[in-house]
């Protein structure tokens, strides 16, 4: 008896692993949904309202959309443009992420129907509009404080609490266990699509609020028109179904780091190696050298990079990712902007309005810098001081781009060891043709770059 079992567990062993062995192993997308087709070459560029301008009015910044068309940035971002609550408010004008009406525009910046107008002015220049959308908290005093007490988080105590761990005293965190906020939630983000014509919402710490609420409101504001959705998040679920975009923290900080002598070149490899086989082809990774959260706690981007300032800006438009600029870059602002105060950008000719401007052409004609599986994959090209040196180059059809860093405060004989960078270039910084060969060197001051193009343009 013992010997029959034995022979028939073995036999319907054989019979299961045959049966496995010639089951496919299913390859669908990850992706469940397609960008927005303006999204594929677009760069970002963030408004502070409240210090866009003198005046920080939604008409103020209307005037200034024909210089951002000059610029060539495509996605306009506004940061919160709700009423700001009053209870426990931070400064004499509070926080713009202390939201106390989804529904409604502050009048500090002017009125809904001014929101209109500009967007409406936006999309005649060819500009998309994104509002920054605030899911995970309210202030102490939103309307749904009154309406829908149930609605929010609780401590221990049973009292309304602000989220934990941070020091966001003036704000009071929302329960997503709750079917009514959701359903509100949704509702008052398809009411700026629907009404008012925005193309979608940076979603402020994004990571906070549960994935499936993303996944289920992204679904319904595709099928009103296309969108654009950020996450100030860095996570690849994300991407699956609900976000165009997320924030490449681990980027910024590596560079930041690398700026400061704390680390060589090669720890950018995790992140570039991770963007490449952890998140896929078709997700846009936001990258940037500052915002607003950065200018006004850590420091201008001047402050924060010093010397590797420029070569950070490049890398960032370069690179694989979708590059970002906050108002008052292309300016060369160098003030940290008071986050709770009026505190103008004070507007200047600048160098760096022309740099910028070039790079975000550049980019929209090379399709090997276009975003997500629209651009070429980064490939790395080997040099001969890799702890000092960064190069790569991106290819798409025709269109290749190589780029060499030295991102190190010593001058540096970059010669690349690799056959891949082998052609016939122009150079993007000086317009001269260059031939590359393997073996070629170039001479590179402390943190400096050579961008070569080839292909359109």
């Amino acid at each position: 008896m013992k010997r029959f079992t034995s022979a028939l567990l073995l036999a319907l062993a054989a019979l299961g692993a045959g049966a496995h062995a010639g089951a496919p192993i299913p390859n669908t997308p990850y992706v469940k949904f397609a960008h927005a087709d303006w999204t594929r070459d677009a760069t970002l560029y963030q408004i502070n309202l409240r210090q866009f301008t003198p005046e920080g009015t939604l008409r103020a910044a209307q005037q200034q959309l024909p210089r951002l068309q000059q610029l060539g940035v495509k996605i306009l971002w506004l940061m919160p443009v709700h009423p700001i609550g009053e209870v426990k408010r931070k400064g004499s004008l509070g926080s713009p992420y202390a939201v106390r009406d989804y529904r409604a525009v502050n009048p500090e910046f002017g009125s809904v129907d001014d929101l209109r107008r500009f967007v409406d002015a936006a999309h005649a220049l060819g500009m998309r509009v994104i509002l920054d959308w605030v899911a995970n908290h309210t202030s102490w005093d939103n309307v749904l404080m009154k309406r829908h007490p149930e609605w929010y988080a609780r401590d221990r105590q049973g009292r309304p609490a602000p989220t934990p761990w941070f020091d966001w005293d003036d704000i009071v965190d929302l329960d997503y266990a709750q079917p009514g906020l959701r359903r509100y939630m949704a509702d008052a983000m398809l009411y700026w699509v629907r009404d008012v014509g925005v193309d979608g919402f940076r979603a402020d710490a994004a990571g906070l609020v549960p994935l499936d609420f993303w996944d289920a409101v992204a679904a319904e504001l595709r099928a009103v028109k296309p969108v654009f959705l950020l996450a100030e998040w860095e996570s690849r679920d994300l991407h699956a179904r609900a976000f165009d975009a997320t924030y490449a923290w681990t980027w910024w900080d590596t560079l930041e780091a690398i700026a400061h002598g704390k680390k060589d070149a090669t720890a950018l490899y995790p992140y570039y190696a991770w963007n490449e086989k952890f998140y896929p082809r078709e997700a846009y990774r936001l990258l940037y050298t500052t915002n607003h959260d950065k200018n006004a706690w850590d420091g201008t981007e001047f402050e924060i990079f010093g010397q590797a300032v420029e070569a950070a800006a490049v890398l960032s438009f370069v690179s694989s990712g979708m590059p970002m600029l906050y108002n008052g870059q292309e300016a060369g602002n160098r003030k940290r902007l008071a986050f709770f105060e009026r505190d103008p950008i004070a507007w200047r000719a600048s160098p760096w309005n022309d740099l910028y401007r070039r790079l975000i052409a550049l980019k929209k004609d090379t399709p090997a810098l276009w975003n997500g599986a629209a651009g070429g994959v980064m490939r790395q090209v080997k040099n001969n001081d890799g702890k000092r040196v960064f190069s790569f180059v991106r290819q798409q059809g025709a269109s290749q781009v190589l780029a060499v860093f030295n991102l190190s405060a010593e001058a540096v004989e970059a010669r690349l060891d690799d056959a891949l960078a082998a052609g016939s270039y122009r150079d993007f910084a000086g317009g001269a043709a260059v031939q590359v060969d393997r073996g070629t060197t170039f001479a590179m001051a402390p943190w400096s770059w050579r961008v070569l193009v080839r292909g359109k343009p």
